[in-house]
């Protein structure tokens, strides 16, 4: 979720009803800390606690230390990423491609739990690839280790995001260790987040691309878990009304220029399921200013209220 889990977007989720949001990865390269995109990723201003961060590497040295280094800068919970199956982090042996050493799994872990005064997370997948599924004992060595909770992502690295996620491996993972565990992977209903939970029993759901364009998710899935009642689908007015204040919120962490580029996708997922989306976001990919775009966003969605209000 690099490139989307940033502070703005964290922010509407849990204001929708995420428990915790998770940050984009800051990498353990301390060369690259003095970055403009490692200093907006270590940004946790406004934020609600816990302030959970993740980091990504594959020394332990220099994991402990990014460890410290996010914890002086505000994480209240550090995470370790060993689940991206991005070639870029796994071709630097970080991400998921970890899973293919578990004697360096173990160093990292005990290194990472013993630099920090917090609670450290581990994210995971399955295994390397469908053969090599060694994601139970990467979780006993977690447990060892001292990881307070591990979320397991459905698939190996291998995989990518092909196919459907499984859950049979997190089950078994659940049964074998005393940590929370998170299920994670194709998640993308409220039905589905209560089918998992009740076949792996987990301890939360994890959501990751479901809540692209649909950060309110996470209140239907409270809803559905407390009622067995799914909640209404949002009115166009409703979701034009979020979308502009995610915008506004984009302008003033990332500037004007960034800002309109990085809202562009955010817009696109918003309008996906929408009518005439397509025609809209071709114009508004084209456009430059911030206060042009917000002004497109919200005739459009002025124009679907005022057609859902004529059929009603």
């Amino acid at each position: 979720m690099a490139g989307v889990t940033d502070r703005p977007f964290r922010q509407l989720c849990r204001k929708l009803g995420a428990g915790l949001a998770v940050s984009e990865m800051v990498s353990s390269n301390a060369l690259l800390w003095g970055s403009k995109k490692t200093r907006r990723r270590i940004d946790h201003a406004g934020e609600h606690a816990p302030v959970s961060v993740q980091i990504a590497g594959a020394d332990p040295v220099m994991m402990a230390e990014a460890a410290r280094f996010n914890v002086g800068h505000g994480a209240q919970i550090i995470d370790i990423n060993m689940g991206c199956p991005a070639k870029k982090v796994c071709n630097l042996m970080a991400g998921s491609a970890l899973l293919q050493d578990e004697a360096l799994v173990g160093r990292i872990l005990e290194a990472v739990v013993n630099a920090v005064d917090v609670p450290v997370t581990l994210k995971i997948r399955t295994g390397w690839d469908p053969q090599h599924k060694n994601g139970l004992a990467i979780a006993r060595l977690a447990e060892q280790a001292g990881i307070q909770a591990l979320a397991v992502h459905g698939r190996t690295r291998a995989c990518g995001y092909r196919g459907e996620a499984e859950h049979d491996t997190t089950r078994a993972i659940k049964q074998a260790v005393f940590i929370p565990v998170i299920a994670n992977g194709d998640i993308t209903t409220p039905e589905k987040a209560v089918d998992v939970l009740a076949h792996t029993g987990a301890d939360a759901v994890m959501i990751g691309r479901a809540a692209q364009g649909r950060p309110w998710i996470f209140r239907e899935i409270s809803h559905f878990m407390a009622t067995g009642q799914r909640l209404a689908e949002p009115a166009p007015a409703e979701i034009g009304h979020i979308l502009a204040g995610h915008l506004e919120n984009l302008y003033d962490f990332y500037g004007e220029y960034t800002g309109v580029r990085v809202a562009r996708k955010h817009i696109a997922w918003y309008s996906k399921r929408q009518p005439e989306g397509n025609r809209f976001r071709q114009h508004i990919n084209q456009i430059e200013s911030a206060a042009s775009q917000l002004a497109y966003v919200h005739d459009f969605f002025a124009a679907l209220t005022a057609q859902q209000e004529l059929a009603a």
